[in-house]
């Protein structure tokens, strides 16, 4: 059978977001997260409330690597917020939301 390889985050890539999760979590502003996988993309979900939509959502489409990047930062609403090879890149929108958060 002809099987194509599942998207995934790798062992740093999980580390790092889940890093940022936690420090939302400390915050008072993530409750719950998800991820799911599948061949064109490899999806972290972090949720406000349970029973919501994703507040936001970190994807790597690995197939765009050589293009506009394989990391996205997805809004509640679909928009695009921030795309780049480098996941740090991507995650800077939340790292200074996250500043804001514990400064306030």
């Amino acid at each position: 059978p002809n099987r194509r390889a599942v998207a995934t985050f790798d062992r740093a890539e999980l580390q790092r977001i889940l890093g940022l999760y936690g420090r939302m979590v400390a915050a008072g502003h993530w409750r719950d997260y998800g991820l799911w996988f599948d061949p064109d993309v490899a999806v972290f979900a972090a949720f406000r409330r349970a029973a919501e939509n994703p507040e936001v959502r970190i994807e790597k489409r690995p197939e765009l690597h050589l293009k506009q990047g394989a990391f996205a930062l997805v809004s509640e609403h679909g928009a695009v917020l921030k795309r780049g090879h480098e996941l740090h890149g991507v995650l800077a929108p939340l790292e200074r939301r996250l500043m804001r958060l514990v400064r306030d």
